[in-house]
Order: structure tokens, then sequence, then C-alpha cells
């Protein structure tokens, strides 16, 4: 004992120490102690136990969020995420690690059970025993207990954390400020409402993420199997599984620890039982959120769960706050809070909702009559409807129809839907390829909302008067006739018949004063649109695209000063006066159309009468292209107008009068040459001229006046197809001069921070040298790393060279298409973003075996937006590929030649000139048809 005492005394003589002389023995002690504490914190082998997993990243990443470093700082950190996601566990292996760091420390459970049921005072107690160390403490009141926390724990670096927090009252009562703590102290608290937690003032929130698929079937494995080992039986049974938990580590917790040691067979059984019965144990942690909720909030909550949140077109935001909107729910704040209690996300624009929560929902609506869906408010599975159709009862409760199929479920079954007629508080009705038939009497009056496609009968019930009634859209509909004579919709927004191949007549539409949008694309047997369009003064969008026996008088619309966009595109037959040849007529014509415009006409026919005179004395002719465009110059606010493939001979020169065009699209026409008015538009953004086969020159283009800060801008400019192009040096001059010029414009320094994006597509059979990166295939690497931080760089030029051929092998599955055919790829990774090449492909349309050009310009903002998710920087950007991935249209195939790109600097703009950009091989100067 002796020999060992001298060794041990010897080998701590021979030790460095602290120097103690002329110090406070009480500071150095605390020193020693925390070199102690921090060498056996760094030194410390942390095990987190075998049912945690990817908990070591995680915890890494809190800690980054805590930023423990920082001693001289109080700091303060949110967790949040939805109920299940891990958030106690992960605070709580946080808490396990870093807890011998500090000189107090302390976790309250449950702070909000705590508060309801035994109030601030016994909150306070709690915190403060556990981290002074002390037994029963005496607190009398808040304001004693908040002086107590102000004045024993503001010498003392304390380590805080605040577990289910759900109501910013809470943190107030307790009454803890970060001032009352000592340098170096953290509070953390946690919750699925981040707006708590923004108003209380964290420092940062770090949001819980569910479980990857590694990590998920890892945590399944040890619940389930007790093991890494999953046996082959069960490997297909465990993807099941995953596929339904979607990474929630409750849920997998509680399935796994279910179907632990059970047989195949009952694997299958639990795992078709949890899909129509949740476990209890989960549902019962999620729906602690819902019942928080106030009652609209909690409205939205079920109508996305049942309705919205597919990740398809119909849960974009926009459309869904629309729907929520005519619900009268005030979906704008309602969905905000539901995104704060992390009950719902957004991911590029779409609702995301978990699908746990979207089976709480459900059963929500479920639960007071499981096994009568007639009697739930809302109805969202095919089979529930059929079996609502069987018993055709009255159903007062069904507020809300929403059914989705595709198109081989409409071939396959039919269904009869007579029970309609007896859902008199039917507010949102959606009926997507539901084959129907029987007898439709009436449809509730309280509709706000309808659509329904292939809509079956030859007209809407004549009992139909749905004053609420927002948007109607009946696309593929049976329908000849809306209704006779007038209906009153008085906030009727929206009216959608595309492709209703038997409508007939558009009926009079004088008491829909806020129709907005009238769709009527592919209706072919359409012959008239009654004149009372002419008084719609909120009209904004009018699709007339493929009417191709309509027959119009534009003079109608001379009126609606709404007007925004116009398609008129495959209109061959519409009618127009002459005396709008001339500009003396024109107040003549202005007194004539208020007149006609005041009259209520009992039919079109009377209308027709009225006008004949000035289509007898002015008859159409071919050379007045219809007049079309005269017409329309009438309508200031026209920012986008189709009047392709209409058959014009000319574009008259009063086209320059259509000053607020943002969009014009004239292909598919037999003029020669564009009117030098053109130039006038200065507002043009896009300019279609593709399949305008007998254009034989092209004028000077406009070019954009100056543009506001910031914003984006799709400029293009599309001549594909264009065969009867003769003087190509002339054609190349003029685009390059578009081109520049527009670019010169958007590059001032003014509006340097704005996202173009700029499409070019142009006759020529080799890619210009100015490309300087080429590649005699369909992709390129493209490496940005030599001019990532050069200040002078504004963007990205690629170019492709493609041709079409005749391939009668590809049936395709459309007779048009328009193909997608660039691609790009980031930093090796497997995502890709696709963008389609703005071209009309038609089988009988497109001339076979002519080189083209296809040019994108991508501003350096719009090339890190299109590449970055989300838009970061140019250094996120190393090792890029583009390429192409042809998509063929029905009967051809589009093969790419070449490929090539080239940095564009800002004194590209200022040096190359039209011989430079389009310098090629001879070849391709002299273009052969």
């Amino acid at each position: 004992m002796v020999e060992k005492w001298r060794e041990a005394l010897k080998a701590s003589c021979d030790r460095s120490g602290w120097d103690v002389q002329n110090k406070k023995q009480s500071e150095e002690i605390e020193n020693v102690v925390e070199k102690v504490i921090d060498i056996l914190g760094r030194n410390q082998i942390w095990s987190f136990g075998d049912d945690l997993v990817d908990m070591h990243s995680r915890v890494k990443q809190l800690e980054e969020v805590v930023y423990l470093s920082a001693n001289d700082i109080v700091r303060l950190v949110g967790i949040c995420g939805m109920g299940g996601i891990g958030k106690t566990t992960l605070a709580t292996a946080l808490f396990n690690k870093i807890s011998p760091q500090y000189n107090a420390s302390c976790y309250i459970d449950d702070l909000s059970k705590i508060y309801f049921n035994f109030g601030a005072t016994s909150a306070q107690k709690q915190l403060l025993c556990q981290a002074l160390n002390q037994g029963n403490m005496e607190i009398h009141n808040v304001s004693h207990g908040t002086m107590l926390m102000k004045s024993r724990l503001c010498h003392l670096k304390t380590l805080l954390v605040l577990d289910n927090v759900d109501e910013v009252e809470q943190l107030e009562k307790l009454g803890l400020r970060p001032e009352y703590l000592g340098a170096g102290s953290r509070l953390i608290i946690i919750s699925r409402d981040s707006r708590i937690l923004q108003n209380y003032g964290v420092n940062e929130v770090y949001n819980v993420q569910v479980l990857d698929e590694s990590p998920a079937l890892q945590l399944l494995s040890k619940k389930a199997f007790k093991s890494n080992d999953i046996g082959k039986e069960y490997k297909k049974l465990t993807l099941d599984v995953l596929r339904y938990v979607k990474g929630l580590p409750l849920a997998i917790k509680v399935m796994g620890s279910f179907l632990l040691d059970r047989d195949v067979c009952q694997w299958r059984s639990a795992i078709a039982r949890m899909k129509e019965n949740p476990s209890k144990d989960i549902m019962d942690v999620l729906r602690i959120s819902f019942d928080g909720l106030d009652n609209l909030e909690k409205e939205i909550f079920l109508d996305i769960a049942c309705f919205f949140s597919n990740r398809n077109d119909y849960s974009r935001e926009p459309r869904v706050k629309r729907l929520l909107e005519y619900r009268q729910f005030y979906p704008d704040i309602g969905m905000k809070v539901l995104i704060e209690k992390s009950l719902i996300s957004f991911q590029y624009g779409v609702i995301e909702m978990h699908d746990l929560l979207k089976e709480l929902g459900k059963s929500i609506v479920r639960e007071k009559a499981p096994k009568e869906p007639r009697k739930w408010s809302r109805l969202w599975n095919y089979k529930d409807l059929q079996r609502v159709m069987k018993i055709n009862k009255e159903t007062e409760n069904v507020e809300a129809i929403v059914i989705h199929q595709s198109e081989k479920e409409f071939l396959e079954e039919r269904i009869r839907v007579d029970t309609l007629s007896k859902m008199n508080h039917l507010e949102l009705l959606i009926l997507e390829n539901v084959n129907c038939f029987g007898t439709l009497d009436c449809i509730s009056n309280e509709l706000r909302y309808l659509q329904w496609n292939h809509f079956p009968w030859m007209s809407l019930p004549s009992t139909f008067h749905p004053n609420q009634l927002v948007e109607l859209i009946l696309p593929h509909s049976n329908i000849k006739k809306l209704w006779e004579g007038k209906n009153f919709l008085p906030n009727l927004t929206m009216l959608d018949m595309r492709h209703s191949k038997y409508l007939i007549a558009v009926p009079d539409l004088s008491e829909v004063p806020r129709l907005e949008r009238l769709h009527l694309e592919g209706c072919i047997q359409l012959v008239e649109i009654h004149p009372s369009i002419g008084i719609l003064r909120e009209l904004r969008y009018l699709n007339l695209k493929n009417c191709k026996n309509l027959v119009l008088n534009l003079n109608m619309l001379f009126g609606i000063s709404s007007l925004s966009g116009l398609n008129l595109s495959g209109c061959s037959k519409l009618l127009n006066s002459k005396m709008l040849m001339e500009p003396r007529d024109t107040k003549h014509l202005e007194e004539i159309v208020k007149i006609t415009n005041a009259i209520q006409f009992p039919t079109s026919s009377v209308y027709k009468l009225l006008m004949l005179p000035f289509n007898f004395l002015y008859p159409p002719k071919p050379e007045d292209s219809l007049g079309l465009v005269l017409s329309l110059s009438s309508v200031p606010c026209l920012v986008y107008l189709d009047i392709s493939f209409c058959n014009l001979l000319r574009i008259p020169d009063e086209i320059g009068n259509l000053h607020s065009l943002v969009g014009l699209n004239l292909g598919g026409n037999k003029f020669v040459t564009l009117p030098s008015t053109i130039k006038q538009l200065s507002n043009l953004q896009r300019l279609n001229l593709e399949h305008c086969k007998q254009l034989k020159y092209l004028p000077e283009l406009p070019t954009i006046k100056q543009k506001n800060i910031g914003g984006y801008y799709g400029l293009g400019l599309n001549i594909f197809d264009c065969t009867k192009l003769s003087d190509m040096e002339h054609c190349y001059s003029m685009v390059f001069s578009w081109m520049t010029q527009n670019l010169q414009v958007f590059f001032q320094p003014t509006i340097s921070s704005a996202r173009i994006k700029m499409e070019i597509v142009i006759p020529g059979s080799e890619i210009p040298k100015w490309f300087n990166k080429q590649s005699a295939s369909r992709s390129i690497s493209m490496d940005p790393s030599d001019v990532i931080d050069d200040p002078n760089l504004i963007g990205v030029a690629i170019c492709v060279l493609f041709v079409t051929h005749q391939d009668p092998i590809n049936l395709g599955e459309r007779d048009d298409d328009r193909f997608s055919t660039f691609w790009f790829s980031v930093n090796n990774s497997k995502r890709r973003e696709y963008m389609g090449v703005p071209i009309y492909f038609k089988k009988d349309l497109v001339t076979v075996g002519l080189d083209h050009l296809f040019t994108v310009f991508y501003s350096r903002q719009e090339f890190i937006h299109v590449l970055s998710t989300p838009p970061n920087t140019m250094h996120e950007l190393h090792q890029t590929e583009f390429g192409t991935s042809t998509h063929n249209p029905k009967g051809l195939r589009v093969v790419v030649k070449k490929c090539g790109y080239r940095w564009v600097f800002k004194e590209d703009l200022q040096q190359f000139n039209s011989n430079m950009f389009f310098s090629t091989n001879s070849s391709s100067r002299k273009r052969k048809f």
C-alpha cells in the first residue's frame, strides 16, 4: 500500500496543474470543474440505445443549431414537427449528451399538461427544483417564482428543455426570460406549432423530418424482427408497411411492435386492416393537433385530408385556396395555421400532408357513422359513392364529393347517380372520369363549384339555379345547350365546356354579369354564341380554339374592354364588318354598338338581322384577313392573342394598335409577310410564326420597352417550318437584332437582377461557331467553375440542332404534341429538370427533313433558379450536364444532331454582331428546301 501511495504521489507531482497564487480559489475551482467536464464530454462515447436510428446525424445537426461553442451568449432554439415525428426523442438524446457541460439543467416533459392540471407556479417549481437540484421549494405565486428564477439562475450556465408547449401564454406565464439566465445558457422549446416559437422570439427553429427509407427500414427491423435481418418472405410486406407509415417514427414503432413474432399471413391481414382502421395509438397522438384547431381550420384540414393532398394538379396551392374560399373557410389564414401546426406543408407549389394525417382526417369524417357514408359530410371514394347511390335516400349531411378516376376506370364501370338529386346541401362536386347514367332531376342550388367531365345528359336540369355557383366546368360533356332563355348566376366567374362535341350554341349570358373566363375549345359543333357576350364587362379570357363551325361576328367583342386573352386558333368562319376598315366610320360603329348592346335580344337570330345590313354592305373578303385584328384593336387590355390556323392571307397594319400585347400567335396562316407596324408592339415578348409556309420576308421585330427591377420575363420567337423564307441573311439579321436589343434592355444596371429566359427557333443547318463549346451528340458537360465568380457573367446560351423525320412505326398517344427535349442534371444527381420545346407537331402538318436551331438564353439568375432547389448560387452547379431526350409526336421522329453552349459576358453584348453570331459553314448560309 505504501509503495502504491509513493508511486501515485510521484506521478501527481510530475503533472502540471493550475497556478492559484494570488487568485480567488472559488473562480479557479470553477475553471477546474469546467475543464474536467469538457474532457469527460469529449471523451465519452455516447450511446443512444438500440431502438434509436439515425440519431447521431440528427443530434449533430441540432448541436449546430444550438451553437454550443458560443459561451458568451444566451440562445433560444425551437424544435418543431408533426406529432410522432420524434421531437422528444431527439431533444432527450441531445439533453443527455450535453447536460454535463452546464452548471444547471432541467427537462420538463409536458409543460402543457402541467399548466392544465396544476398551473404556472407548479411549472416554475419543477423547473427550479430540477435546475438547482434541490428538494421541495416554496413558491407563493407567479411573481415570486419569476423573482426566484431571476435571482438563482442569472449566474449559472443553464440548459433548459420545455417539451409540448401548445400556447405561447404558457411560456409567458412561466416568467422565464433569456436575460434571467447566465452566459452560455440554452433554452430549447419543443412545439408542434411554429407560430408559438416565432412569437416567443427563438433564434432558430429546427424542423424534424420523417426518416429516410434506409433508417426507416432499420427501425422497423429492430421493432418487428429484433434484428437487422429480414426474412425473404417478409421483404415485400416490409416495403408495404414503409409505404404506409411514410417515415413517421411513431407509426414505425407501433406497427413494428404489433407485427413482432407474427407469420406472413398475419402480416398481410394486419397491413390490410391498418389501411381501413388505423392504429388508435397512432391516431390519438396525431389527433392532439387537430383538436386544438378552431372550427374553420378543422374544416380546411378535413377538406385537404380527403380531397386535396394527392400530389397532383388538384393539390396546387392556388386552386385549393380558391376552392376553400368558395366553401367560405377563409383559407389564407386557415392554411397558414395548419402550416404552423405542422399539419400541412408546401413543396413546389403543391400541398403536402402526411398519409397518416390524411387517414386521421378521413377517420374523423367517418367516426359518427363508420358504415353509413350517406351520413358523412364528405365523399372521396368511388365505392362509398356507389353505396350512397344504391341506397337512394335523402342525404342531408353530404357537403362535398370529390372523385378522381382514370380513363380506364371510366370505361370499365357505370354508376347510377339519381341520388344526387336528393343532396340538397352539396356545395362542392367534382366527378372526374365517373361514368354516370340515370335521371338527374335537379342539382343542389347550394353548389359553389361544379366540375364534371363526361357529363352524360344533353342539358342541365331546368330546376338548377345555383345562385352561389362560382365555377361551372363540364369538359367532354354531352350537352347540346346549357339552358333555355336566361339563367341568373350572379356569382359565376368561369364557364368551361371544352371538347363538348355536341354543343351547338352558347345561351343568353346577360344574367351572368361576373363571368371572367369562357372556355369553348374543341366544341366542333358550336355554331353561335349569344350576342349577350358583348355586355360581359368582366370577361378576361375567351377560348374558342378549334371551334371550326362557329359563325361569330367579332364586332360583338368590341365593347369588352376587360378582355386580356383571346384564342381563336383554328376558327375559319369568323364574320366581321368591313366598316371597321375605315377609321372615319368608327364613331358610327360605336353608336351602333351602344344601341345593340342596350337591346335585350330574345334570340341570337334578331341580332343577326340587325347586323345583316352591315355584312351585306361590306361583305368580308379573304384579302381583308376577316377584319379580325381591326375589330380587336379597340380592345385596350388584350395581352394574349392566338389567331393561328385561321387561313389569314394578310395581317393588316392596324395590328400595331394592340399596344398591350405580350403574346401573339400567328402560326399556320397564309400571309407572305408581316406589316412593318408590328415593331410598334413594345410589350410583345413572344411571337409565334410556326408553320407559316407562305412567309417569305421578315420585317423589323419589336423591342421590349424598359422593364422594372427583378421579376421573371420569358421571351420567345418561333420561326419553325416556314418553308418559303428566301433571304436568310436578312432573316438572321432581323432575329439577331431582336435578340440583342432585348437583351440590352434587360441588362441595364437598374434591372440586371431580372430572371430572363429567351427561346428562339429558326431554320439553320449548323450550330454557329459563336457557341464555343460544342458536341456532335445529344449531350455535353457544362463546367461553370471557371466563370462562377466573374462579375461580368450575365448568363448562358445553349443551342441544339435538330431535324424531324417521318416515323410510321411511332403510333404515339396523341395526334399532335409538343416534345420535351431538354434536361439538365446537376452534380451528377438523378434529378433532372425538363423543358418543353414550344413547337406544334402534327404528322400531316410538319415539313420533314428540315434542319432547325433551337437556342435558349438563361440569365444568370434564371439558370440558377432552374437548376437549384431551392435557388442558391452558381457554386452549387459544378459538373452540370446538359442533354436531350426527345419525346416523339405521333408518326414523327425528332433527331438531335448536335448541341453546344457558351457562357455569356457583358462584353459579348457590346462586341459581337450578326456575322459573328451566325458565322457557320457556307452550307448553312445558303439554305435549301
